[in-house]
């Protein structure tokens, strides 16, 4: 199983960035994505199901909206109206059918002026 992600960089409050991950190896029950700030834990940021309900941070909800092509075994992650709190490594991660987690490579996100 590999996960490749694509996208991140440095972009200035109140702009956008995309992020992509690509998998292969399996089908995935559970595709999303994850965050983790310096000195704090690894949070949530959007996942979808395969049968396309979403869940997302609150603190994200209305600013960022995660996609999925399940014929191509990809997730990409929209941030609109970014904000410096946003700043972060952002990871892909994909969960099979039996719950196992797998992980890509993180991506950084910087925000600031």
């Amino acid at each position: 199983v590999q996960l490749q992600a694509s996208g991140g960089g440095l972009v200035q409050p109140g702009g956008s960035l995309r992020l992509s991950c690509a998998a292969s190896g399996s089908i995935f029950s559970i595709m999303g994505w994850y965050r983790q700030a310096p000195g704090k834990q690894r949070d949530l940021v959007a996942v979808m199901s395969l049968n396309g309900n979403t869940n997302y941070a609150d603190s994200v909800k209305g600013r960022f909206t995660i996609s999925r092509d399940n014929a191509k075994n990809t997730v990409s992650l929209q941030m609109n109206s970014l904000k410096p709190e946003d700043t972060a490594v952002y990871y892909c991660n994909a969960q099979n059918m039996y719950r196992m987690d797998y992980w890509g490579k993180g991506t950084q996100v910087t925000v600031s002026s």
